[in-house]
């Protein structure tokens, strides 16, 4: 949309997720372009030049966009399997059909994936891919192409892994790359694909897959390589017990201080899961302001325990909200996300203020943001960020006859999305993506399952 072309949205509660979580009973958001021009209680102000557009959202909750900070697109097609697994059990069953991806494989899976948040709310995406089997295609960019289809703001997390079986990994010895493999193929995806800009659909991040399934050097090399490009780090950490014994028996420490020595701390690193964190892993985290991403489905799915969000929250530590992958959070959405955080973090006795409903939905918006390196652009409603912004239905009954909207948002049933923007350019309507045949998606989503499932059988 035209810098000078307006979308006026009234009528709503609004709630902004700002520094001072300023809310609005009945309030108004004009756009310009795209980027939010202004907000406010009341009707917008009058006499607004170049509206193409007046949405009567009488009913509804606008906030920001959500934002994913951890997910593995390509597990959309090997759902629902393993499903009475830990965490280290799980992938050694899957690795195995995993490794058999391709490049039509990643494209429909990520279509999927990106659908499913899409349509609940997530405006802002990322994905952690660090599955590259030899001769398997251009994986990355298929998974960009999606992104770019759906239209959502996108981060692809160029993932990696050198350590496999017969170097004590789990991956199969054919699904891991070289070091030096690994690194030329992430800075030539970077150099490809990364954009700086306020305002970049599409940003790379360096990301080797775990501190199990990689080495030290690719590690210690790829935090250098990620420094020299200006782009983020992002792996998973602290995910489970067997993680933390794995880091005590190969290297002498724990998975923080070893991810400090190797140069993984800092306020452009942020991690997936960590757990299992104690009080001086916390603290680390908040001194160089590394950031998290807590996936409460996937870490209840695979047993892997409860994270400290409420410590980690009070001590300054930046944190997000995951999906995590499909194979171990089968439903793919992230609003579901806010109200699991929520729950997960109050079990146990004396807990019932541990999180609450305003904290939740900012873990899954600024939160977020903030942990991506976006939290100037994106991640809350301010004038002159981007229109990342959702019309949640709330008048329904579902969620008719509770009073605070936030708490409906957050507590009650998976809100009905009216309307879902993209720097200003609407995505979705009525639940429905406005550019893309869900219906197709599907059909291809479990061709592709059927016919991944059939190579790996094969072997």
């Amino acid at each position: 949309m035209a810098a000078d072309r307006r979308i006026v949205i009234e009528n709503c509660a609004i709630a902004t997720v700002d520094a001072d979580d300023t809310e609005y009973a009945h309030g108004h958001v004009v756009i310009a372009g795209n980027r939010i021009e202004t907000l406010g209680a009341g009707r917008a102000p009058e006499g607004l030049e170049n509206v193409d557009r007046r949405i009567d959202a009488t009913g509804h909750l606008v906030t920001p966009g959500l934002v994913n900070t951890h997910h593995h697109f390509y597990q959309w097609i090997t759902r629902g399997l393993a499903t009475d697994h830990n965490l280290f059990d799980w992938l050694v069953a899957l690795y195995p059909t995993w490794a058999r991806i391709d490049e039509r494989m990643c494209y429909s899976a990520a279509q999927g994936s990106l659908a499913m948040m899409a349509r609940g709310g997530v405006t802002t995406a990322m994905d952690h891919h660090y599955v590259f089997p030899k001769d398997s295609g251009d994986l990355s960019g298929a998974i960009i192409r999606a992104a770019r289809e759906t239209g959502v703001r996108f981060t692809l997390a160029r993932g990696s892994m050198d350590r496999s079986e017969k170097d004590g990994g789990l991956p199969p010895d054919f699904a891991v790359e070289t070091l030096e493999g690994a690194l030329a193929a992430t800075e030539a995806t970077v150099k490809e694909h990364h954009d700086s800009s306020f305002d970049a659909m599409t940003q790379v991040a360096v990301a080797p897959c775990s501190p199990f399934s990689v080495s030290t050097e690719l590690l210690r090399e790829g935090a250098e390589l990620a420094r020299r490009l200006g782009v983020r780090l992002h792996t998973h950490g602290s995910e489970t017990v067997e993680e933390e014994k794995f880091c005590h028996e190969l290297f002498g420490m724990g998975p923080t201080d070893y991810f400090e020595s190797t140069g993984w701390l800092g306020e452009d690193v942020w991690m997936a899961h960590c757990v299992h964190m104690n009080d001086s892993d916390i603290a680390a985290f908040a001194r160089t302001k590394t950031g998290v991403a807590h996936c409460p489905s996937s870490n209840a799915r695979l047993a892997a325990g409860i994270a400290r969000v409420p410590d980690m929250l009070a001590a300054g530590v930046p944190v997000g909200l995951g999906v995590d992958g499909t194979a171990s959070n089968e439903s793919g959405e992230l609003h579901t996300e806010l109200r699991n955080a929520l729950l997960i973090n109050r079990l146990g006795a004396h807990r019932e203020a541990a999180l609450n409903a305003r904290q939740a939905l900012r873990l899954g918006t600024y939160g977020g943001a903030q942990v991506l390196g976006r939290a100037t652009e994106t991640g809350s409603l301010e004038p002159g960020k981007l229109a990342d912004l959702v019309l949640w239905r709330m008048d329904t009954l579902a969620h008719a006859s509770i009073a605070d909207p936030v708490a409906a948002l957050v507590l009650g049933a998976a809100a009905p999305v009216t309307a879902s923007f993209v720097g200003g350019r609407q995505i979705v309507e009525e639940g429905r993506l406005l550019h893309l045949d869900e219906d197709a998606i599907a059909r291809s989503t479990r061709e592709q399952a059927r016919r991944l499932a059939r190579i790996a059988a094969q072997g």
